[in-house]
């Protein structure tokens, strides 16, 4: 934890946020401004039980509510996309990490088109599950060693990360000289996350422990000599993250009104490039 001291210094307050998945308990939210990010404090010493509930979708393939299935319609149509983003990369190989690797639906698709795919999860629900669709997955990065990969995925998983500047040399350590980080995380300057404010679903307290820029992320993979060499909007995050924040926001499901506010969120962004959520496409010198 020493080097994430300088992440927890010289604080400012952002806002309070109230955790509406599990606990219902408020959090706070703070500033580091030399970073531009933001913190939630504090951090619980049992985090992983702000996981356990049915409610947290990227842990189940539930299709149960109107939201889980907007959910796992768009998660299948993105997969398709990011699919394509890593087979427009040059690589000898074509071996692929994925972390938080979830119910395991990317590194399926991986598979099937030929990538050599290794994944980490530790929630267990999550690995019976990817393992029934043929998806073996580690429980911690501790348990790879002398492997490096031509590619490494977080799909909406840096912000969950305790250590985050010691993951972050860690990841660099595991990829091959020329290969790539690709990071997707909330962006909390974007149009859809001023509007809601403290109802902001992808606040996410206190699972999402930081809360990036795209300075942060530029700046903290610096540090370790990694360059972004792309940022690409998603899109559907808007509209999404806009439909569970109305149902925090107001208790009932409006979906009319998270797509108006997804849209407008999108075509902001087209201006002043901050979307919902982006892609760092982040690459090994």
């Amino acid at each position: 934890m020493e080097n994430e001291k300088e992440l927890y210094t010289n604080l400012i307050p952002h806002l309070n946020c109230k955790d509406f998945t599990v606990s219902k308990e408020t959090f706070r939210i703070l500033k580091n401004k030399e970073y531009e990010m933001l913190v939630t404090l504090p951090v619980p010493e049992n985090l992983e039980d702000y996981y356990k509930s049915e409610d947290y979708i990227s842990h189940t393939d539930s299709k149960k509510s109107l939201i889980d299935k907007v959910y796992q319609r768009v998660k299948n149509y993105t997969l398709k996309q990011k699919l394509s983003l890593l087979n427009s990369f040059e690589t000898k190989s074509k071996l692929v990490l994925d972390i938080g690797a979830g119910t395991g639906d990317f590194l399926k698709v991986c598979k099937n088109d030929n990538w050599e795919v290794l994944g980490v999860e530790p929630n267990l629900d999550a690995k019976s599950i990817a393992a029934k669709k043929g998806i073996q997955l580690k429980e911690n990065l501790l348990e790879i060693t002398k492997q490096q990969f031509d590619v490494i995925t977080l799909w909406h998983v840096l912000e969950h990360v305790e250590d985050l500047k010691e993951t972050i040399k860690t990841l660099k350590s595991l990829l091959k000289p020329k290969g790539r980080i690709l990071v997707a995380v909330p962006n909390y300057k974007s149009y859809d996350a001023s509007f809601y404010k403290e109802y902001w679903a992808a606040y996410d307290v206190p699972r999402h422990l930081w809360h990036f820029s795209q300075k942060s992320v530029h700046k903290l993979f610096s540090e370790v000599e990694m360059v972004v060499d792309a940022t690409l909007p998603m899109k559907f995050d808007a509209y999404y993250v806009s439909l569970l924040s109305e149902k925090y926001k107001t208790g009932k499901i409006k979906p009319l009104k998270a797509f108006y506010r997804g849209f407008l969120s999108n075509m902001k962004a087209i201006k002043n490039s901050e979307y919902s959520s982006h892609i760092y496409v982040i690459k090994n010198y």
